[in-house]
């Protein structure tokens, strides 16, 4: 499945924001408009139902109601999102899922369900607060998503959110864990523990994978070969090691904590690409990349994504990942950021785009000049 359709009303920049979403998704825009807080929303989903989650701990992991609500909700006490999932090849929509949830007045102060509605093929199989609700109004600090004794209805939805993978690579976690200690965010979104998931998965498997990436590794870093998975003898922890030709005969060989960070970053996008077919979260993949490699990316996840029927979303700000003519203005949000909240816009909706689409440039000539600060930047810095 994928989403093909969100709204979102008073979820942290956006006030409001109706959009539909394709197979791909690019997500462009200014600094601090909001390209991460976007896809937040849809991790806020994947957070409330993935087991030992719920939505007490998912806002209170976000620092609490009053860091979601946006600032220009003014008098409007609530957080809404409502998303539309539909088959990879079918657009009609198969689900409905909508949550509105606000801080509760007395007591606990705890956030509670405004509304939670589920429907399928526009038939309502959810609505809240209902008769039980009413008579506990702490039934309204859980939503049904979360409890499986309540979604057996619905479960599909809770089993779609659940397998949304995230990743904002930082290689220094991956090449120094012992560096970082402490509370680990849900789905493991900064590559931390990449090589433990590498080590969990069947071994032939993980195999198939390694042999596929080291092929692309090789044409990025043409001195790397044999890429493998091993397991220090002493500690059991499971390390990348590679080879690394040069004036010797046989090379070196080098563990993750001496790849380069580029190399990591791709090894990581790499491996998310391969590794499931639910809903797949990329936050700015090109960073640390070489421009040869970064133009090559859409085609690459592009055939991925029709050998596993798997929805994509990426935020960016580089005009070598939207080279790729294949990319259309339909498939690019445009977030605008206005003094009431940020606005959505899918690309192709503006004239001015459209006309240069049609004229033969790329989405990155055609869209991102759109999200450059203004040209007095550098005089501000240096009169």
């Amino acid at each position: 499945m994928i989403i093909s359709h969100i709204v979102l009303k008073n979820w942290r920049n956006f006030r409001d924001v109706n959009v539909d979403l394709r197979n791909r998704v690019f997500l462009v825009g200014p600094n601090a408009s909001g390209k991460s807080n976007f896809l937040d929303a849809i991790r806020f989903l994947r957070d409330i139902a993935k087991p030992g989650g719920g939505l007490q701990k998912s806002v209170l992991e976000r620092g609490g109601l009053s860091k979601i609500r946006c600032l220009a909700a003014r008098q409007h006490p609530g957080v809404e999102i409502e998303v539309e999932l539909s088959d990879f090849s079918k657009k009609t929509p198969l689900w409905k899922y909508s949550i509105g949830i606000r801080q509760q007045e007395s007591g606990l102060h705890l956030p509670r369900i405004i509304y939670e509605r589920v429907s399928k093929e526009g038939r309502i199989i959810v609505e809240r607060p209902d008769r039980e609700d009413k008579k506990d109004i702490m039934r309204l600090t859980q939503t049904h998503l979360e409890q499986i004794n309540a979604n057996a209805d619905f479960r599909e939805i809770s089993k779609f959110f659940d397998s949304i993978t995230y990743l904002h690579m930082i290689p220094q976690m991956l090449q120094h864990p012992d560096a970082f200690t402490g509370y680990s965010l849900p789905g493991d979104p900064y590559g931390r523990f990449l090589l433990e998931t590498i080590a969990r998965t069947p071994k032939t498997t993980q195999e198939r994978r390694l042999s596929k990436i080291e092929r692309a590794l090789k044409i990025a870093v043409p001195q790397l070969s044999h890429l493998t998975l091993n397991k220090d003898e002493v500690t059991g922890v499971p390390h990348l090691e590679a080879n690394y030709q040069h004036w010797r005969a046989q090379g070196a060989k080098q563990r993750e904590d001496q790849f380069s960070d580029g190399t990591l970053r791709l090894l990581g996008l790499l491996w998310s690409l391969l590794d499931g077919d639910s809903l797949l979260l990329l936050e700015e993949p090109e960073l640390s990349l070489n421009t040869g490699i970064i133009v090559k990316l859409p085609a690459l996840m592009y055939r991925l994504q029709q050998e596993k029927k798997r929805q994509i979303i990426i935020s960016t700000h580089s005009a070598d990942l939207l080279f790729d003519k294949g990319i259309g203005g339909e498939d690019v949000l445009l977030l605008k950021p206005q003094q009431e909240g940020t606005e959505v816009i899918v690309a192709s909706s503006m004239k001015e785009i459209r006309d240069l689409l049609n004229a033969g440039l790329s989405a990155g000539e055609a869209i991102l000049p759109h999200t450059k600060p203004p040209e007095q930047l550098e005089w501000e810095l240096f009169k």
